[in-house]
């Protein structure tokens, strides 16, 4: 068994701009800089067959290359905040591969997803935050604005938990059209 989903990876560049946002919050659980992704569509358990199905249909998705703005930063969950998160600004070039990304995975047989498509990169999983100091971080970072990222590609990327948080490995690669 495999646990997937279809990402956009960062350059190193972009994962060190990231990681100086990490500190200063108590009650957080930082993600590793390495691990720093979009996700645009998490796929979950499969096997090697349907991981197969999954290679081919991405394979076939057409999108063109766009830019990506990464900027400010906010929370998930509203009276128990529970991720801490940088934004990424909307776009319909990134909405439409998204959306492409998911027709392919419904063809082959996968279930819909059943989030909102709400894009950003995890920074960090909280718990029981001091409210006072991350309404700070909040508004110290609100202005926080990365130089746009190429998009070229999006992967598939395979996640394997381990005791000190999830080692992620590139399983495809699938370009853009320029």
């Amino acid at each position: 068994m495999l646990r997937l989903f279809v990402g956009i990876e960062f350059p190193p560049e972009l994962k060190l701009r990231l990681s100086l946002l990490c500190g200063g919050v108590t009650g957080a659980r930082w993600a590793d800089p390495g691990n720093f992704h979009l996700t645009l569509r998490f796929i979950g358990e499969v096997g090697e067959d349907v991981a197969a199905d999954i290679d081919e249909a991405l394979s076939r998705v057409r999108a063109r290359r766009f830019p990506l703005q990464l900027a400010g930063t906010g929370v998930f969950g509203d009276r128990t905040p529970r991720t801490l998160w940088v934004g990424v600004e909307r776009d319909p070039e990134l909405t439409a591969l998204r959306d492409k990304v998911e027709h392919a995975l419904i063809r082959i047989g996968l279930p819909p997803e059943q989030r909102k498509f709400a894009p950003h990169v995890t920074l960090a999983r909280l718990h029981n935050p001091v409210l006072d100091n991350l309404r700070a971080y909040l508004a110290a970072n609100a202005q926080f604005r990365a130089d746009p990222l190429a998009v070229t590609a999006f992967n598939l990327i395979a996640s394997f938990p381990t005791k000190s948080g999830s080692i992620y490995e590139d399983q495809a690669d699938y370009p853009l059209a320029p």
